[in-house]
């Protein structure tokens, strides 16, 4: 039996013992096993890698030549290795294809291809490489076809001999540090098809020569500091179909050589410094889907050549400088989907065939449009009103009554007419936009009042109406709009009292009623108990502590004895009003003793709190006192202390009631109470949840068995409760203490570098599918879902807490529910806000998906700017829709995370969101999709046959 120690004398001794040695099958075993040994295996994918087998054709990820089973392949993407990249694959002097993508390998590239002279085609990316790239790396890179060292943090200059790869094929090197100029050589790349240098730190000009890149079809130099004009040359490469140069800072116009690129489907220039006029001749580029010069500084008009380009779907000119009307011939892009030329002076009147073309994005702000929308909405066909997602006309001059038409946009999901000069009355045909998620009329001149329909639009969560002159009052229906949080009304004339139904809009974050006519008291209860003084300012018959103006008490009128009465065996009683009714002097006598018996009911009352705050205190104190007598396993309740039961162990706290009591050793605060951290007196850290539910709470039989039931449950990916304590006004939970924190201050509250990535995002990802999983399992429905209830270890694995607490309540009311766990902002799934709808596992799945898109582009469920509400799951969507998923990704993660890992992830979080709970996967089905994710089937490689 080979042993290890052999290994490491053949590969110390293999330079002088090749001079007299050819060779052999044993080379390839040595050389991966010691390759094996200077990585760190985790998972244990390498473990069919055994040093007494006599040739390594079986192995996981190793593929051989059949004819001279000589290593040809060796394929380790996803293997979740770590450690250095060895000198030990030096020995497989056949291998034409090296891929090692997404594991977290580090260290520098000491290798060089001059040592793997067959090697064909390698491919680093996704892992944390640093350092520079050798000079003489790429020497003796003839037969190289395909190389992508991307996703990692590769820095200093790229090798000026890299034009000597002759055979090269597919270059990628984005998403690092590369600095620098391009190296000469690249121009002369005539084989390559694929070149990808974006999200660097590159800069000078761009190669004027390109002619030599005649089998180009895609460039992505997105996202460095290339300065200086776009180049003559890239005209020449005449198969270009995808150009992407944005986020740099090239200047000047563009090269009328372009316009010979007739199969080019992708132009993406924006966030540049280029200037002078969109070109006629982007006409001639007819196979363009996607036209992008955004942020630049073009000027002058959009040419009419533009209506030529009717395979377009994408046209973004926003934020130039262009002037002038739209042409109409714009009506001729037929397969346009999304329009945004916002940010511009374009003026003129609306144009009608806006909504004829079946558009989902029609984006105008922040021109000068001017005149009615009426036409321009009466004469679109109805069949093409229904595809319509994102509607802004904003900040322009446009005039006339909002048309009845509008509620034609079956689909609108976001609407935006502010700061313009509409009037009249908001039409009830709002009511008809059920998909409807922003909706924005502020800052415009109309009147009349809201529509009672406007509770109709159920998907509602932006609401403005502000600086307008609509009168009358708030209605009730606007209390149907479960999904609300942002509400702003102010400036206008409404008058009446605000519906009381308003306290039961769970979701709300601002409500906004300053400067109107209103009058009353506000809503008891909820959100309205921490409203904000200055969103009630404003309206001087308003009371409240809000507005510092106390409300008159309701009582009832005046009650005087009438002196004037003859009757001798009663009184009169006359009312306020003059009415008289009598009352006997035996009913006089019983008024007396009923007060006198609700004074003393009050008083006993005031007793009892007391002494219940008392007991419950002292009943806390004791728990936490460290006496040896009352920490037994399981410990019965006595008139002066609750019942404690352990499930692992026997307790001992040291730190005594400080430990609960002392703000210093609170952890956080959720929506079913309070966590503390303490410590046992054998040094092992626990985590106690100090219940605020106490009134909800089952009886202590039930509540035991609830908790046992939750004590019994094991796994990896689940915080573990370990015990409890009980008394009828006091219930704490003894958990594990997780150290790492919690996944939201992990995603939201980092700095710096400091930063979570892809493979730890994956890895949080499906541990915490795997915990909820089995929480399905056992029949058991968290209810909770969000990132500070997915706590990280200190090895970095997920653990998914709070889970079953609802259990612990005696009716599991949605509303009861909403109301504890409101703080999960954008988690919860819609059944919640349907009484008629089942709550099933299916609402963890939903919680489950918005998680999976929150790890995934490091943005809240609900994100709010100056001006608009921005819901996760839907950008997302419309991200992917529009072909930018890349942009989805968090921006701290571009160019350094895997894309066919990172968008099916995506997808698999907006299936989990569906609105239909039946179309939600069950969570087993998600983990098994994550790992198929992970770890997919093997496919044919486009660059195969090269091997």
């Amino acid at each position: 039996m080979r042993s290890l120690f052999g290994v490491l004398i053949f590969i110390c001794l293999s330079p002088f013992l090749a001079k007299s040695l050819s060779p052999s099958l044993d080379d390839d075993v040595l050389g991966l096993i010691v390759f094996k040994a200077d990585v760190i295996d985790p998972y244990g994918r390498l473990n069919s890698w055994n040093e007494d087998d006599e040739k390594p054709c079986k192995w996981d990820g190793v593929r051989c030549n059949p004819r001279s089973n000589r290593v040809t392949e060796l394929v380790l993407d996803d293997f979740g290795l770590s450690g250095k990249l060895g000198r030990g694959l030096l020995q497989l002097q056949l291998l034409h294809k090296l891929s090692l993508a997404r594991n977290n390998l580090t260290g520098s590239l000491s290798l060089s291809l001059a040592q793997l002279p067959s090697l064909r085609v390698l491919d680093l990316s996704g892992n944390s490489f640093t350092g520079s790239i050798s000079s003489d790396f790429f020497s003796h890179c003839g037969n190289l076809r395909s190389i992508s060292l991307a996703s990692n943090k590769f820095s200093g200059q790229i090798p000026e001999n890299l034009g000597s790869c002759s055979m090269l094929i597919s270059l990628n090197f984005s998403g690092n540090q590369f600095s620098g100029v391009l190296p000469l050589g690249v121009g002369s790349l005539s084989a390559v098809r694929t070149l990808d240098l974006s999200d660097n730190m590159l800069e000078g000009e761009l190669p004027m020569d390109l002619e030599g890149l005649n089998n180009l079809r895609m460039i992505s130099l997105r996202k460095n500091q290339f300065t200086g004009e776009v180049p003559d040359g890239i005209g020449n490469c005449l198969l270009l179909k995808s150009i992407d140069l944005s986020q740099n800072l090239l200047s000047g116009a563009l090269p009328s050589t372009m316009q010979k690129l007739i199969l080019c489907n992708d132009l993406v220039l924006s966030k540049n410094g280029l200037t002078g006029v969109v070109p006629e001749w982007i006409g001639a580029m007819r196979s363009l889907e996607i036209l992008d010069f955004a942020e630049n500084n073009f000027s002058s008009q959009i040419p009419e050549s533009i209506g030529n380009l009717q395979s377009l779907k994408i046209l973004n000119v926003s934020k130039n400088a262009l002037t002038g009307i739209l042409p109409e011939v714009l009506e001729n892009l037929v397969n346009l989907l999304s329009f945004d030329i916002s940010h511009n002076l374009i003026s003129g009147s609306l144009p009608f065939w806006a909504f004829k073309l079946g558009l989902q994005k029609f984006r105008i702000s922040n021109n000068e449009f001017s005149g009615s929308i009426d036409s321009a909405l009466d004469s679109a066909l109805e069949n093409s009103l229904k595809d319509l997602l994102f509607l802004d006309v904003s900040r322009n001059k446009l005039s006339g009554e909002i048309p009845s038409a509008i509620g034609g946009f079956g689909s609108l999901q976001f609407l935006n007419m502010a700061s313009n000069e509409f009037l009249g009355s908001i039409p009830a045909s709002i009511g008809k936009l059920k998909a409807l998620s922003v909706l924005d009329f502020s800052e415009n001149k109309l009147n009349g009042t809201i529509p009672i329909t406007i509770g109709e639009c159920s998907s509602l969560m932006f609401l403005s109406l502000c600086h307008n002159k609509i009168a009358g009052s708030i209605p009730v229906s606007l209390a149907e709009l479960t999904f609300l949080k942002i509400v702003d009304f102010s400036f206008n004339k409404l008058t009446g009292a605000l519906p009381k139904q308003l306290v039961n809009l769970a979701r709300l974050q601002s409500f906004n009623i300053a400067y109107n006519q209103l009058q009353g008291d506000l809503p008891a209860g909820g959100f309205f108990n921490t409203i904000d003084p200055s969103s009630v300012t404003g309206n001087p018959s308003l009371c409240g502590a809000a507005v510092n103006r106390s409300c008159p008490a309701v009582l009832p009128k005046p009650i005087v004895l009438n002196p004037d009465s003859t009757d001798a065996t009663s009184g009169a009683i006359t009312h306020s009003s003059g009415h008289k009714k009598m009352l006997s002097v035996s009913s006089l006598i019983a008024i007396g003793a009923a007060a006198a018996i609700v004074v003393g009911v009050i008083a006993v009352t005031v007793l009892n709190l007391r002494v219940r705050t008392s007991t419950s205190q002292s009943a806390a104190a004791l728990a936490f006192s460290g006496g040896d007598d009352f920490f037994s396993h399981s410990s019965s309740p006595n008139g002066d202390s609750g019942k404690l039961v352990m499930f692992t162990g026997k307790p001992e706290f040291c730190t005594g009631a400080h430990s609960l009591l002392n703000k210093d050793c609170e952890l956080g605060r959720g929506g079913f109470g309070s966590v503390y951290h303490t410590i046992l007196g054998n040094g092992r850290s626990v985590a106690i949840k100090k219940l605020a539910v106490s009134s909800l709470v089952k009886s202590q039989e039930d509540f035991e068995k609830e908790v046992k039931k939750l004590g019994e449950i094991r796994h990896g990916n689940l915080v573990s409760l370990d015990g409890y304590y009980w008394t009828p006004s006091l219930q704490l939970l003894i958990y594990e203490y997780v150290s790492g924190g919690n996944l939201y201050k992990l995603l939201h509250e980092g700095s710096g570098e400091n930063f979570l990535n892809w493979n730890e995002r994956f890895n949080i990802i499906l541990g915490a599918a795997k915990g909820l999983a089995q929480l399905h399992q056992t029949n058991i429905i968290h209810y909770n879902i969000k990132s500070s209830n997915i706590l990280i270890d200190s090895f970095g694995e997920p653990k998914v807490a709070d889970y079953g607490l609802a259990r612990l309540l005696p009716t599991l009311d949605r509303y009861v529910l909403s109301s504890k766990i409101q703080s999960a902002l954008g988690y919860m799934a819609p059944e919640f806000a349907c009484k008629s709808v089942k709550i099933t596992e299916k609402c963890d799945v939903y919680g489950f998906g918005i998680l999976v898109l929150e790890v995934a582009t490091g943005k809240r469920p609900v994100e709010y700017t100056e001006d608009d509400v921005v819901v996760l799951c839907d950008m997302v969507r419309g991200a992917l829709e529009e072909g930018r998923s890349e942009e989805c990704v968090d921006m701290r993660l571009q160019g350094k995370f895997p894309e066919e890992e990172a968008i099916p992830v995506l997808k698999l979080g907006l299936i989990c969101t569906s609105q239909v709970p039946s179309n939600r996967p069950d969570m087993a089905e998600v983990v098994n999709i994550l790992k198929l994710i992970r770890c997919p089937s093997d496919s044919h490689d486009e660059l195969g046959d090269l091997s």
